[in-house]
């Protein structure tokens, strides 16, 4: 297996297009694991740690452009006003050593369904900015993830950034883990309230992460926006269950398909209780 280590984007995506079969790796976090595992034997890793470009955040026209190099310690320090849910899942990721090591890229290239960023990601309408020696393009976050561990990627790409939206409104991210700390997902939740809109995204319950549509579109009509009122329980509970509609678990080691479900429904309650009341008051719980 080769080493490969870039200074420069440039180099690093001139290297991609000559070994495509290299995998890129950044914090370590998944990579690592697999190799020590044997799960997998590439012929080259594409080290990206040393590409500045990669590692770099800015705030423009109400936009976060968020290097795929970042770490989830820097998101916690930098975006927690910006973009919270994203601080809040990076938050529950593993270790102070792996949130010191592991990035959103990183979360983005494993396209794992239990991912804790992603449902982030899909509730604020994330794009991701992915480039080759032939240019760069954007992909909404929902046409990136294709499958099981599988994302929209060519080849020859890599992972640049993330773009979201700054300061857009009420957001909330809750986990559901086999305990409280340093563990995979048992399922996973997000939402954003944003100018008579919402975002809903589950994790660790289908082959993807993916948007609970129709529980977007009930909160959209049924939501009293210009109204102090608090949400009446048989909405968060209607809301609760189109959530829950929008999965399709299975049952694995860490929890059965039928539990997965319910947790979500409950997950999607409490947070839109917590981003309701932050609407009606401007203060945020639970952040």
């Amino acid at each position: 297996m080769e080493f490969l280590r870039p200074a420069t984007l440039a180099e690093a995506l001139a290297l991609k297009a000559e070994r495509p079969g290299a995998v890129p790796i950044a914090g370590g976090t998944d990579v690592m694991v697999e190799l020590n595992f044997d799960h997998r034997r590439p012929e080259a890793l594409l080290d990206l740690t040393t590409v500045p470009e990669l590692t770099e955040w800015s705030t423009s026209d109400g936009t976060v452009r968020l290097g795929a190099g970042v770490p989830y310690t820097r998101v916690i320090a930098d975006l927690g006003e910006s973009v919270p849910a994203l601080a809040m899942a990076s938050r529950t990721v593993g270790s102070p050593q792996i949130r010191n090591r592991g990035t959103v890229g990183g979360n983005l290239g494993a396209a794992s369904p239990a991912g804790d960023t992603h449902p982030v990601l899909l509730a604020l309408d994330a794009r991701i900015e992915v480039a080759s020696v032939r240019g760069t393009r954007i992909l909404r976050a929902e046409e990136f993830y294709v499958g099981v561990k599988r994302h929209a990627l060519d080849p020859d790409e890599l992972i640049t950034a993330v773009h979201l939206p700054a300061h857009a409104g009420p957001q909330q991210f809750a986990k559901v883990g086999t305990r409280n700390a340093m563990v995979i997902a048992v399922c996973s939740f997000a939402l954003a309230l944003r100018d008579g809109r919402a975002g809903a995204a589950i994790g660790s319950a289908a082959p993807t992460p993916r948007r609970a549509r129709a529980a977007e579109e009930f909160l959209a009509a049924e939501l009293p926006w210009g109204s102090p009122d608090a949400v009446p329980d048989s909405l968060k509970r209607r809301f609760g269950e189109l959530v829950a509609e929008a999965t399709s678990p299975i049952d694995d080691v860490r929890g059965s398909a039928a539990y997965r479900k319910h947790a979500l429904s409950v997950l999607a309650r409490r947070t839109l209780t917590w981003a309701w009341d932050e609407h009606r008051t401007g203060e945020r719980a639970c952040a």
